[in-house]
């Protein structure tokens, strides 16, 4: 099952409620995904700064209590870290460098797990209602450009929150994924000796590592998933955040469902017309299918 979401809003018209429509879109999945959720929203951000967010699973940390890692964290980049927490979440904002941050997060602290990291991207996600999730880490209230989000039903692996999507490996580089991929193992060793580290077994976070890699080396977004479609192998529908851009790729059999809407403020994706059915103007809306195989992508105006 599971159920995604995706809006990106092309104008400035409902940016200040792009968190209440993600939501509203989010409830409309309930019931492919009632395991758990995660939503990542993307904003204007910072130039020169990059934000991390981070999970501390089951530890309702204050800004307090996450002061000893970032401190530790400014020793390593020679860089000031702030910190904002939310119930297990934190972000940590700095103008050091946002990659190796992440990595020495990894290897250091295997305890917490890095969620995102990126100049406009904020990721959270638990176990649990998706309504309940989208609550307890305020998505409604949420401002910005484009927001991806999922409702995981775990059948082939246990309901943990850091195995649910959305997935980042790379900077602002966001996916979540309906399927499952056969060669991600095969995939995964590929990528770690390309420089990709990833924190869980789920082949989703692989689909996000390969796209990231793929980033690093200079593709565009289309080039990137034009090469993905030859080397996952598997059944897929992914909705894609990346830097100020919103992507959609079905796998060439096309066997998970996926809407799309279009208006001339707004693009929505999702695995159910449903939850598109909630957006401000939506009887004006170009509706179609995704084709298999065919890249769907946008992005803001420079």
């Amino acid at each position: 099952m599971c159920g995604i979401v995706g809006l990106f809003l092309k104008t400035d018209t409902y940016r200040s409620e792009l968190g209440r429509h993600t939501a509203a879109m989010l409830h409309e999945m309930r019931g492919r995904g009632p395991d758990s959720a995660g939503f990542a929203v993307y904003d204007e951000g910072i130039e020169g700064q990059t934000r991390l967010t981070l999970l501390a699973e089951g530890r309702d940390f204050s800004s307090a209590d996450w002061k000893p890692l970032a401190a530790s964290l400014e020793d390593v980049l020679s860089a000031e870290v702030s910190v904002r927490s939310i119930l297990d979440h934190a972000v940590f904002e700095t103008k050091g460098d946002g990659r190796a941050a992440r990595q020495w997060l990894i290897d250091n602290h295997p305890s917490i797990d890095v969620l995102s990291h990126g100049r406009q991207i904020e990721l959270y996600k638990s176990v649990g209602d998706p309504d309940l999730v989208a609550e307890r880490y305020d998505l409604a209230t949420r401002s910005g450009t484009h927001a991806i989000a999922h409702t995981r039903m775990a059948t082939e692996s246990a309901v943990t929150t850091n195995g649910s999507h959305p997935f980042v490996t790379g900077a602002d580089t966001c996916l979540v994924h309906n399927g499952s991929l056969s060669n991600h193992n095969q995939l995964r060793k590929r990528l770690e000796q390309r420089g990709e580290s990833f924190q869980t077994e789920n082949d989703s976070e692989v689909a996000a590592g390969y796209l990231s890699w793929r980033l690093r080396e200079g593709d565009s977004i289309d080039e990137a998933l034009h090469a993905a479609l030859a080397d996952l192998d598997g059944f897929y529908t992914f909705a894609i955040g990346v830097e100020s851009g919103f992507a959609i790729l079905r796998d060439p059999i096309a066997c998970k469902p996926a809407v799309v809407a279009e208006t001339d403020d707004w693009v929505a994706m999702s695995s159910e017309y449903g939850a598109i059915a909630t957006l401000p103007d939506v009887q004006h809306a170009t509706v179609f299918e995704p084709e298999p195989s065919v890249i769907y992508s946008w992005s803001l105006a420079a």
